[in-house]
């Protein structure tokens, strides 16, 4: 069973930042791509920054100079930390591991 622990998620003023945390087993960090997704109400689930296994990243659009992603070897843990935090932001962070292997998804909200 492919487990994805997410965490960090909170209430945070516009302008703020948090730092999101996915945790997952050595097999499953050094075997696949990871990333973020996020899913407002309403809306559809969209990308938002992904890390291949040797490093390589890539953002979406909306959040490029804002957040970062970045990735632990040592505990099997990828992070986005996200500065200047707008209120569009608000929505359910996801993590991602392969094609298939979602975490059970973590709420950020962004106060103005």
């Amino acid at each position: 069973q492919v487990q994805l622990v997410e965490s960090g998620g909170g209430l945070v003023q516009a302008g703020g930042s948090l730092r999101l945390s996915c945790a997952t087993s050595r097999t499953i960090f050094s075997t696949y791509a990871m990333g973020w997704y996020r899913q407002a109400p309403g809306q559809q689930r969209e990308l938002v920054a992904t890390i291949t296994t040797t490093g390589r990243t890539n953002l979406g659009d909306s959040v490029k100079g804002r957040f970062t992603i970045s990735r632990d070897i040592a505990k099997n843990t990828v992070y986005l930390q996200m500065n200047s935090l707008k209120p569009e932001d608000t929505a359910v962070y996801y993590c991602k591991a392969g094609l298939s292997f979602w975490g059970q998804g973590t709420q950020v909200t962004v106060s103005s």
